[in-house]
């Protein structure tokens, strides 16, 4: 039976749920599995090191603490600005998404957590940052890999 090891490409489904047990991601949902590389570092760092040693058709369930996951909040990511940096006619909701660019250009999102006349207060940090998440994963296939030279 194969077993996933570094540089393995597979195919997973998986469900992430929060401490309450809300959902907020699910491939199955997607109707798709996903295929990732394992070791590339493109995965949170516990969810990754999970699948490290899993067969084909096992399923796993972890939990991960903010640490292995997206991180702690970081309050210096919550920020307030004018709200005359936002366009003229701009519809403010607390708890809704916004993209912007940072003094470098580069797009950012955050979370609109207050405002007022003068000022909006955001939140620059993963909607899931500060969270413990459980995940239940599916390893479907680890697909066969060919060496090549680079």
């Amino acid at each position: 039976m194969k077993t996933a090891t570094n540089g393995n490409n597979v195919k997973i489904h998986y469900k992430g749920t929060l401490a309450n047990g809300e959902i907020f991601d699910d491939s199955r949902s997607r109707g798709s599995t996903m295929t990732v590389t394992v070791g590339k570092g493109s995965l949170i760092k516990g969810f990754e090191s999970a699948l490290v040693g899993m067969t084909e058709g096992q399923t796993k369930k972890i939990s991960l603490a903010p640490e292995e996951a997206y991180g702690p909040v970081i309050e210096q990511a919550i920020i307030s600005v004018p709200t005359n940096a936002f366009p003229e006619n701009f519809k403010f909701e607390q708890g809704v998404t916004v993209q912007g660019q940072n003094a470098t250009g580069t797009p950012v999102m955050a979370k609109i957590v207050d405002f007022n006349k003068e000022t909006v207060t955001l939140d620059h940090n993963h909607p899931l940052a500060g969270k413990d998440l459980n995940f239940e994963i599916e390893l479907v296939e680890i697909e066969e890999t060919t060496e090549t030279d680079e």
